[in-house]
Parts: structure tokens; sequence; C-alpha cells
């Protein structure tokens, strides 16, 4: 006699969203307050994958516009230096690009 499968559980998964879903519901800061801080510490700490996620929430959520984004780049290149900075600048423009060609139905040429 064989026992049923048992489903996997992700109760680390669950976990961790249970509290980021707090804590960023929380009242005193926006979300728009609180991205803008995550990029900084995120761009500090030269996390390039994690910075293009958040990236892109803040601009397809219209938490930042791409003249905020833009600007946040000029901002952290003189506070996280020129090599972490040159990089959110290609994420950033990047990442407009796509959005671009998202929003107007254009295919990315890149493939």
């Amino acid at each position: 006699m064989t026992e049923p499968a048992m489903e996997t559980v992700d109760s680390f998964g669950i976990t961790a969203e249970r509290l980021f879903a707090d804590l960023w519901a929380r009242k005193v800061l926006t979300v728009r307050e609180r991205r803008l801080l995550l990029l900084g510490l995120l761009v500090g700490q030269g996390l390039h994958d994690q910075t293009t996620v958040q990236l892109d929430v803040a601009l397809r959520a219209g938490e930042l516009t791409e003249t905020e984004l833009r600007e946040v780049v000029v901002f952290l290149c003189h506070y996280a230096g020129w090599a972490r900075g040159s990089q959110l600048n290609e994420q950033v423009e990047t990442l407009i690009d796509n959005v671009r060609r998202a929003r107007s139905g254009t295919a990315d040429p890149a493939g």
C-alpha cells in the first residue's frame, strides 16, 4: 500500500510574504518612499538583480516616473559610486526602453 503524495508547502515563502506584506502596508511611509529607500540600499550594496526587480515594479506601478528614475541615478551615482551608478543607469535605460516597447506593442529587437 502506498501513501498519497504529500503536497510541498513553502513555509518560508509564506512566512516571508506575510512579513513583507505587513511591512509594506504600514502607514508612516508611503510605498513610494519605501521603494526609494529600498532602491538606495540595493544599489549601495551592489545587489543588481534585486535592483532590477524593484525598478521594474516602481515604474510599472506608477510609483516613480521615467524622469524620477533618471534622477535617482544621478543622485545615487554620487553616493554609491560611479561603478554602481553606471550599472544603475544601464538598468534604468533598459527598463524604460522595454516598458516603452511593451506599451507600443513593438517587439524587442534583441530577441
